[in-house]
């Protein structure tokens, strides 16, 4: 096993993140639903959804991250992440613009580059001052020893929304909000093994957000 390695099971990081979930399921849908609508709003524009995609991101991480650590299902969160607006743009371009040179080789170097940079926006909801290359760099070397387990965690996840398909998109309602807050806790297992902090330490802060 890699020294990066989280051992926190799949199936343990996603039980975690739905008993977070669940202590207000309203909310989380409701966050969820926003988010949903607005992307799907400025897909419809082609420059539209290039400029709000970044910041949308990040704005999804620090909600599920004030979900995670503080309790907090405040919707606004999701619009957070335009107080950061350059630098979530950049991140996010940078990443798409990687992932796809990559698969432009072959799909599984594509797919692995994916992995490798899927913590980068919940790194700049830490870091707001990282540049968007310094937080590529650091989710690659972050998820070393992990992309595996990030990648079953997805296709569990594509398992689930199938079987949501049968409930009528209803399961869809539940499912999302559990999805992002499962990633979130991803992310803080594999930060708190990067960074050599102890597993039972909160870690409090999210960037320089401190909305009360």
């Amino acid at each position: 096993m890699m020294k990066n390695t989280i051992t926190m099971s799949n199936q343990d990081i996603i039980s975690y993140a739905k008993n977070k979930v669940s202590q207000n399921w309203g909310l989380a849908i409701v966050g969820s639903l926003v988010y949903a609508v607005i992307t799907s709003i400025a897909s419809m524009l082609s420059i539209g959804v290039i400029l709000v995609s970044g910041p949308l991101s990040l704005g999804y991480a620090y909600w599920s991250l004030f979900i995670l650590r503080k309790d907090r299902f405040e919707v606004e969160h999701l619009f957070d992440g335009f107080k950061n607006f350059v630098n979530a743009l950049v991140t996010y371009l940078l990443m798409i613009l990687l992932v796809f040179a990559w698969t432009l080789l072959l799909i599984v170097p594509g797919i692995i580059k994916a992995l490798a940079y899927s913590q980068a926006i919940f790194i700049l909801a830490d870091e707001p001052e990282t540049k968007g290359m310094d937080a590529l760099r650091k989710s690659e070397a972050m998820m070393k020893g992990n992309k595996t387990k990030y990648f079953l965690m997805g296709l569990l996840f594509l398992l689930l929304g199938i079987a949501c398909i049968f409930t009528l998109g209803i399961g869809f309602l539940f499912l999302a909000p559990v999805i992002q807050v499962s990633l979130a806790k991803f992310y803080d297992e594999v930060r708190r093994k990067y960074t050599g902090e102890s597993i039972e330490s909160e870690i409090d802060e999210i960037g320089t957000l401190e909305v009360e």
